[in-house]
């Protein structure tokens, strides 16, 4: 085979090659389309040769976009920075490759104005379904999508949305936490969150956790969303008499505590007890390790995509939620008391 450079491709054109092969241009045209078994044997392998020879690369966009099919699939993330974000991601992406699709990300990074670029940029990609997990505060813009192609929201809720979600199920996630603790000894329990902030996941793991308290006589507990003043509350909450523990409503808080609690000089986790949301990487590398609330990332995010492939082949079902359980990985930061 003759080696091309990248811009020496880029300038063989699809008549370059029916010129050389000694064809139409139109074979060459179904030889890199669909149509190739209408062409005879001979045919196909002139063509193949020249494309050989001339190093030609189809223009896959320009393909897709003429006949109305891009097989792009966008996907708006709030913070990429996020080991969730990263996980659930990871799983759409791999599950897109397995069907010929590939996967555009568009990390808004919370702003309002990035969330609102990015979605004029899917747009303008001619994208065949959008994966949001963002807040959505450019609501028309979200709607007008919704009218063009199918839309599938992971782990948040954007309530005018009428689509499919899937994610964690987050009231059993937070009852399996409890449980643990209580079977544990603890008696007071902290839950340590990201400001709500009208995020659904957040709101609904507070609100769980108040009923929980609300159910079980034998603990108290409060909700404790992060500031500038985190170390400060933990403080307070350390000088408490009794049994108590630390139940960190994902990774990030977490990161954060963990953080707090070694500068207040506590002793991991003799003096109190800590479950997190989400398994990470670093949980067993602290103290005796975190006990953890493993979400199936992988399996959110490739039914999200199953959930968007079902839509773009024409199923008009109800929409429907898929709520996903946590696997409990006990470790030592929950040893009792």
């Amino acid at each position: 085979m003759t080696s091309f450079s990248a811009a020496q491709r880029s300038r063989v054109t699809m008549l370059d090659v029916a010129e050389r092969a000694g064809v139409s241009k139109a074979s060459v045209s179904r030889f890199i389309g669909d149509d190739r078994a209408l062409l005879s044997d001979a045919i196909a392998l002139r063509i193949e040769q020249a494309i050989d020879e001339l190093g030609y690369r189809p223009n896959q966009m320009a393909r897709g976009l003429k006949r109305g099919r891009t097989r792009l699939i966008g996907m708006l993330v709030a913070d990429i920075r996020n080991p969730y974000s990263i996980a659930v991601m990871h799983g759409v992406e791999t599950a897109c490759r397995q069907h010929g699709y590939s996967l555009v990300v568009c990390n808004t990074d919370r702003d309002d104005e990035q969330e609102r670029q990015h979605l004029a940029a899917l747009r303008a990609y001619n994208i065949e379904g959008l994966i949001v997990n963002t807040l959505g505060h450019h609501l028309d813009q979200l709607l007008q999508l919704q009218q063009e192609m199918p839309l599938v929201l992971v782990d948040r809720k954007v309530a005018p949305l009428h689509s499919d979600l899937v994610g964690l199920d987050n009231p059993a996630a937070v009852r399996i936490a409890m449980e643990h603790l209580q079977q544990q000894g603890y008696r007071d329990v902290l839950l340590v969150s990201e400001a709500a902030d009208g995020t659904s996941s957040r709101v609904e793991r507070q609100q769980s956790f108040n009923g929980e308290i609300a159910r079980r006589p034998a603990l108290t507990g409060a909700v404790l969303e992060m500031d500038g003043e985190l170390e400060k509350h933990l403080h307070t909450f350390l000088a408490k008499p009794g049994p108590k523990a630390l139940f960190c409503a994902n990774g990030i808080a977490a990161l954060a505590c963990t953080h707090a609690l070694k500068n207040l000089g506590c002793n991991l986790f003799d003096d109190i007890g800590l479950i997190a949301l989400d398994d990470l990487d670093w949980y067993p590398l602290v103290g005796n390790g975190i006990t953890a609330l493993a979400q199936p990332t992988q399996a959110i995010g490739a039914s999200a995509f199953d959930c968007l492939l079902k839509r773009l082949r024409g199923d008009e079902a109800p929409t429907r939620t898929l709520d996903f359980l946590p696997e409990l990985i006990v470790r030592g930061s929950t040893g009792g008391h």
